[in-house]
């Protein structure tokens, strides 16, 4: 297990998103981007992938090669001091050795995995063999977000059809690996969305189980691509400011909803387009966005001579 260094809160945290690349801006490492900027952290970017992806599923995965991978890990960390990092998809074993050795010598104080395997449209996007090592990995980091698919290959069980299901299914993950998993419910058909946090170490709040529930209602979209990058980059965020994982999923969830609720505005997409991020922030800003009205003339007196 991978020793963290003692984070340092921040009002402006410095988080790294490890990831791979959605074109369409609604995914991936672009939205980890989007989602850091908007919960008020400084985004920086390590690609792993290159997805050839859109709103209706994925068409190819280029992985580039490893050494290049380490190249920009250590170019960010032997310049940037990093308070939190989000990792998401990683695609292959050698992958996933090089973000390991790199955790391992660098010790970051804060990190978030998002273990990307399966997205919602069923594209595969972790090779099987790959699935160990990404085990390891998991016991490496503060927290691993995964959807009910994810979590269901990960304690190598059927997907959870009920929450209570789903949390044991958590406790089990959390357990094996010894640290804290988000379980997510949002796949499950209900009027509700429920996510958990569960951690088998009893930190959160001084039991043998700790399960924290937050419940939201659940938004009638079909826009939700990227809710899991978007999410865990959030909750990374909001950590790094706050260093408190309850506070962290409580607002990130806040936000998450916001920008469901209002993602079909955006009108980005033919299949399941992107969640709103700046949604907040467009809308607090709304007045420097209106249209400047005419300068108003003074007429002057009329003066017959």
């Amino acid at each position: 297990m991978v020793l963290l260094k003692t984070p340092t809160l921040r009002d402006i945290p410095r988080v790294l998103s490890i990831a791979g690349t959605d074109p369409t801006g609604g995914a991936g490492i672009q939205a980890d981007l989007k989602s850091i900027a908007a919960l008020g952290g400084y985004a920086m970017a390590v690609v792993t992938s290159l997805v050839a992806q859109n709103t209706r599923g994925v068409r190819s995965v280029h992985t580039p090669p490893a050494q290049f991978l380490a190249e920009q890990l250590d170019a960010v960390s032997d310049d940037v001091t990093i308070d939190a990092v989000k990792i998401g998809m990683l695609g292959d074993t050698a992958t996933i050795a090089v973000v390991q050795e790199w955790l391992a010598r660098v010790r970051p104080p804060l990190v978030v995995l998002d273990p990307v395997m399966v997205t919602t449209s069923g594209d595969r996007l972790l090779a099987a063999d790959a699935e160990t090592a990404l085990r390891e990995l998991i016991s490496a980091v503060g927290l691993v977000t995964p959807n009910l698919p994810e979590l269901a290959v990960l304690v190598d069980e059927p997907v959870a059809a009920d929450w209570p299901t789903a949390i044991e299914q958590g406790k089990k993950l959390s357990m094996n690996c010894g640290t804290r998993v988000l379980v997510k419910g949002g796949h499950l058909a209900a009027e509700s969305s429920p996510d958990a946090l569960v951690d088998a170490t009893g930190q959160l709040n001084g039991t043998d189980w700790d399960v924290v529930e937050f419940v939201s209602l659940r938004v009638n979209t079909r826009n939700t691509h990227g809710t899991g990058c978007s999410l865990s980059s959030a909750v990374a965020t909001v950590m790094a400011r706050t260093g408190n994982w309850t506070v962290a999923v409580s607002q990130a969830k806040d936000w998450l909803q916001d920008a469901l609720t209002h993602a079909d505005e955006l009108q980005v997409g033919q299949g399941n387009g992107p969640i709103n991020h700046f949604h907040q922030l467009w809308t607090a800003a709304d007045i420097l966005c209106q249209p400047a009205k005419p300068a108003e003339t003074t007429r002057q007196p009329r003066i017959d001579t």
